[in-house]
């Protein structure tokens, strides 16, 4: 059972968001609730990064495997199909989440646990409740605005919490 619908983030603020993570050839993008797999391809056709999604839906995940292939994306991009409460993702170096508030809060013992200090997370339209966000960019469109949050791990835990 999935605590989050399927709602494809736009590309441009796919775009963006890796941007603003300054993703590069050196990173590890894990995507969490991966979708279509649009945030993984362009992270590794576009930014130069190995990708990998971690998806619970298994059409979702079949759409994935097919889309690595049909990109010649095969040992750059990677789909694991299961809960991202469950899949380790300590090596990530950038977290991508478009998933609820509440969703984010749950996640959020979890990303400390086991993300390394430095590791971006970059959130679309949720805040990470309890982290204080470096960047935060809106990008409007002509029928709504979409929002990007980035958090940077830091060594002390106290670095992320609001005060």
């Amino acid at each position: 059972m999935s605590d989050v619908p399927f709602v494809a983030t736009p590309e441009h603020v796919a775009r963006r968001m890796l941007e603003m993570a300054e993703v590069g050839p050196g990173d590890i993008v894990y995507d969490l609730g991966a979708g279509d797999g649009r945030i993984l391809f362009m992270a590794a056709k576009e930014f130069g990064a190995r990708a990998v999604g971690i998806e619970l839906r298994k059409d979702l995940f079949n759409q994935i495997e097919r889309g690595i292939k049909e990109r010649g994306l095969e040992g750059r991009v990677r789909v694991i199909y299961g809960s991202f409460y469950e899949v380790d993702i300590s090596e990530a170096s950038v977290v991508t989440l478009y998933l609820l508030t509440t969703v984010n809060e749950k996640l959020r013992p979890k990303l400390e646990r086991e993300l390394r200090p430095g590791t971006r997370v970059v959130s679309h339209d949720f805040e990470v409740p309890g982290w204080r966000p470096s960047r935060v960019a809106e990008i409007y469109d002509s029928w709504t605005t979409h929002k990007i949050f980035v958090y940077r791990l830091g060594g002390l835990r106290s670095y992320l919490y609001k005060p």
